[in-house]
C-alpha cells in the first residue's frame, strides 16, 4: 500500500508542519469551498464556555440532519480553522443540508489534560441537542464525529452519554480515529516514504499519549475508547487513510463494532496518508471528494447504516 504518486512527489523533502502545508497549497491553490452561512455560538461546559461555529445551508429545510464534528490534531494541536475541521464542515454542510458543528475544545498540554478536551466535546453535544428547535435540526438524525484524536474524543463522547442513560448519536462519523494504545500494527505499509509529520512510529505515538493524560500507563478506557466496551454505540462509518500506521486502530475498531452486533461500514481512501480530509478535495486526489461523499450519504441519512 503505497503513496499516490502526486502526494510522493509533492511531500518529496518536507519537514515540518509549515513545508507541509505550503507542499499541500500547490496541488490544492485552486479550491473554493462551497457558500454556507457560518455563524459562531458558545455551549457552556465545567470548565467554562466552549466556543462553536455552525455551518448550514442557504437554504436549510427545516429538520435537517446535523453533525457534531471535533477536529483532530493530536489531542494537543489543531483547530477550527484547520481544513479537517472547516472544510470539511463547509463540504459535507452544503453535500448533505445540514447542519455541521465544530467544537474549539481545550487542547491538552500544561495544566489541561484529560478529560478536559472530552468534557468540552460532551458539553457541545449537550447544547446541541438542546438547541435543536432552535436551529432547525431533527434530533433523530444528530450525529457525531471527528478525525484521528478528533475521532477518538468522538467515540468516548458517545460512550459516556450511552453509560449515563443521555440522549447519544444516531451515529458515528470517523476519520481514522486513534482509539488503541498501542496501535495495531498494520502489514504491507510503506511508510518510510511518508513526511516524518505525518509518521505514527512507536515513538511518536507515545509522545501522543503522553501529552493527552500526563502518564502512559493507567490508561483509562474513556482515554482509548477501543479499550473499553464497545457494546449498544450506534452505527459507524469509519473512513480510514490507507497510507497510516493508525489504520490498524480503526480497523480493529471495525471489529469489534462487529462481534457486538454495531453495524459498521469502513470506507479506505486509497493512497492516502493519514490526515487526508486535512487536504481540500481538488481533481488531482479524487479519492478525497470520495470520501466526503461517503461522509455526507450518511450525514444525510441520520445514520451509516
Amino acid at each position: 500500500m503505497s503513496l499516490d504518486p502526486l502526494l510522493l512527489r509533492t511531500l518529496a523533502g518536507v519537514a515540518d508542519w509549515t513545508e507541509y502545508e505550503r507542499a499541500i497549497a500547490t496541488i490544492t491553490e485552486g479550491y473554493r469551498p462551497p457558500a454556507v452561512e457560518v455563524t459562531p455560538s458558545t455551549a457552556p461546559g465545567p470548565h467554562g464556555a466552549v466556543p462553536l461555529r455552525l455551518y448550514r445551508p442557504y437554504d436549510a429545510a427545516e429538520r435537517m440532519p446535523a453533525l457534531l464534528w471535533v477536529h483532530g490534531g493530536g489531542f494537543s494541536g489543531g483547530s477550527v480553522d484547520m481544513p479537517e475541521a472547516d472544510v470539511v464542515a463547509r463540504e459535507l454542510a452544503h453535500r448533505a443540508g445540514a447542519l455541521v458543528v465544530t467544537v474549539d475544545y481545550r487542547l491538552a498540554g500544561p495544566g489541561t489534560l484529560f478529560p478536559t478536551g472530552l468534557d468540552d466535546v460532551q458539553a457541545a453535544w449537550n447544547w446541541l441537542v438542546g438547541a435543536a428547535a432552535d436551529l432547525g435540526a431533527d434530533p433523530a438524525r444528530f450525529q457525531l464525529g471527528g478525525c484521528s484524536a478528533g475521532g477518538n474524543l468522538a467515540v468516548a463522547a458517545a460512550r459516556r452519554l450511552l453509560d449515563a442513560g443521555q440522549p447519544g448519536p444516531s451515529g458515528l462519523l470517523l476519520g481514522y480515529p486513534c482509539l488503541h494504545f498501542p496501535t495495531p500494527a498494520v502489514e504491507g505499509l510503506e511508510v518510510d516514504e511518508l513526511p516524518a509529520v505525518l509518521r505514527f512510529t512507536p515513538g511518536q505515538y507515545l509522545a501522543v499519549v503522553q501529552g493527552y493524560l500526563g502518564r502512559i500507563h493507567d490508561i483509562p478506557a474513556a482515554a482509548m475508547p477501543g479499550q473499553g466496551s464497545v457494546e449498544g454505540l450506534p452505527p459507524t462509518l469509519l473512513a480510514l487513510s490507507a497510507v497510516d500506521e493508525l489504520r490498524g486502530s480503526g480497523e480493529l475498531f471495525a471489529e469489534q463494532l462487529r462481534s457486538v452486533g454495531v453495524p459498521v461500514v469502513v470506507d479506505v481512501a486509497e493512497g492516502l496518508p493519514h490526515g487526508h480530509l486535512n487536504i481540500p478535495p481538488v481533481p488531482v486526489l479524487p479519492e478525497i471528494d470520495r470520501s466526503l461523499a461517503v461522509l455526507a450519504a450518511a450525514l444525510r441519512a441520520g445514520s451509516p447504516a
